[in-house]
């Protein structure tokens, strides 16, 4: 038989030491490092990192609303008025709404003074000002007082020429001024009825013709635009019920009332 050679005897040389693995930061570091050298050394673009132009800054629209509880959207779990207006514009613009609840006309005014609403009113292409109900609604009684209302009516009126008029020194540009009417200074439809019966439903008719009419002319003396809503509410011939356009309370729209009068005003103001 063949011999088999004996095997070489192993070596007892001690093995050499195992050479750490990098660590994953090393590795990123180096692979973006010669992606940044065949790249020419030109960095990445980052910009959708870096801080944007606020909205109205570049040639984007903002609507700004002054006014009380209704544009504020009071009593309906729903986008109010100026925020739907602004959706509804091409493209969609930003919404500014300061509107507060329980504001008078003088208190639409005072907010003038507020550096952050000057700011506001100083980005705006649009100023929304619906205000003076609650001036008339403090004059209302059962009993039409006309002389009350006359002279609630004055000073809407004078507070809103004054809020224009403060509203163009803080923006001389192109800035709109639009004033909005109103369909009913107090409640109205089946709640009206049922709160102020007949004789009340027709005091609330003349105050709401006094504020309107009070809004229509401070609009015509300042420069403003003026929109009315007693025909979104109530038909061309005043006589519709409004219920339907309005929420629980009967004081304030739902959520079909509000598109109304964006509506109306995308009508008015199609462009902004």
């Amino acid at each position: 038989m063949r011999r088999i050679p004996p095997l070489p005897a192993l070596s007892t040389a001690p093995l050499p030491a195992l050479v750490p693995a990098p660590f994953p930061a090393l590795v990123l570091a180096l692979t973006l490092a010669l992606a940044l050298a065949l790249a020419g050394c030109s960095v990445p673009d980052r910009s959708d990192l870096m801080p944007q132009p606020a909205p109205g800054a570049s040639g984007t629209q903002t609507v700004v609303t002054l006014g009380d509880s209704v544009p504020a959207g009071t009593a309906c779990d729903c986008d109010p008025f100026p925020d739907v207006y602004a959706g509804l514009l091409t493209p969609p613009a930003r919404s500014i709404n300061e509107s507060r609840a329980g504001f008078t006309s003088a208190d639409v005014r005072d907010q003038l003074s507020d550096s952050g609403v000057r700011a506001a009113i100083g980005s705006a292409t649009v100023v929304l000002i619906m205000a003076g109900a609650n001036d008339l609604a403090d004059a209302f009684g059962d009993e039409q007082d006309d002389v009350a209302y006359r002279n609630a009516a004055a000073e809407v009126e004078q507070n809103v020429v004054a809020t224009v008029a403060a509203i163009h020194q803080t923006d001389p540009g192109t800035v709109t001024v639009l004033v909005i009417g109103y369909w009913n200074v107090v409640k109205d439809g089946e709640v009206g009825l049922a709160t102020y019966g007949t004789d009340g439903e027709r005091s609330a008719v003349t105050a709401t013709q006094y504020a309107n009419q009070a809004l229509r002319q401070a609009a015509a003396d300042s420069g403003a635009r003026y929109l009315p809503t007693v025909t979104v509410f109530k038909g061309d011939q005043r006589n519709q019920d409004p219920t339907a356009l309005l929420a629980a309370d009967g004081d304030h729209p739902n959520a079909q009332g509000h598109l109304a009068i964006a509506q109306a005003l995308l009508a008015a103001l199609p462009d902004g």
